[in-house]
């Protein structure tokens, strides 16, 4: 018998405080299959991790890699783990600081697509990132990934 464990990420939430109130970083998913969407398309800038990397420094590596920019320097406040709908593990803290979505360099990958044609395409990790509201980013963001930004609200009241 096969014992499967969970695929595991790590991320980064960059937060601000701007006159317009508190403000987080999210990126688009990449791909054919995210081009279209907005509800549920956007993610938390992260990554899959081998369980020997201690999840903070995979946090960092993972955001230097989805954003092509070194990972903002400052305290990371644990907002803990919650399991996506695939059952992946995602481990999040948030970060104070500000980013300029416009300088962003994403990593690729590749896939077969359109599939079953053997052609192999590279797509963007994010196609873009974008500073949103609490409430708009609720509106956006995986479902599961919800709990952060309630996480965070409880950290910045």
């Amino acid at each position: 018998m096969t014992v499967r464990t969970a695929k595991r990420s790590a991320g980064l939430l960059l937060f601000r405080h701007t006159d317009q109130g508190l403000q987080v970083l999210l990126g688009h998913m990449g791909g054919p299959l995210w081009g279209g969407k907005d509800a549920g398309a956007w993610t938390v800038p992260k990554g899959e991790y081998d369980p020997s990397e201690p999840a903070w420094e995979a946090a960092r590596r993972e955001f230097r890699e989805e954003l092509g920019v070194a990972p903002p320097d400052g305290e990371g406040v644990p907002l803990g783990e919650v399991v996506q709908r695939n059952g992946k593990i995602v481990t999040v803290w948030a970060v104070e600081a500000d980013l300029d979505p416009e300088t962003i360099e994403p990593g690729t990958f590749t896939m077969e697509w359109p599939p079953r044609s053997g052609r192999f395409q590279e797509f963007p990790e994010l196609d873009r990132v974008a500073w949103f509201t609490p409430a708009r980013a609720r509106a956006v963001i995986i479902t599961a990934q919800a709990a952060f930004l309630d996480r965070l609200a409880e950290h910045s009241a």
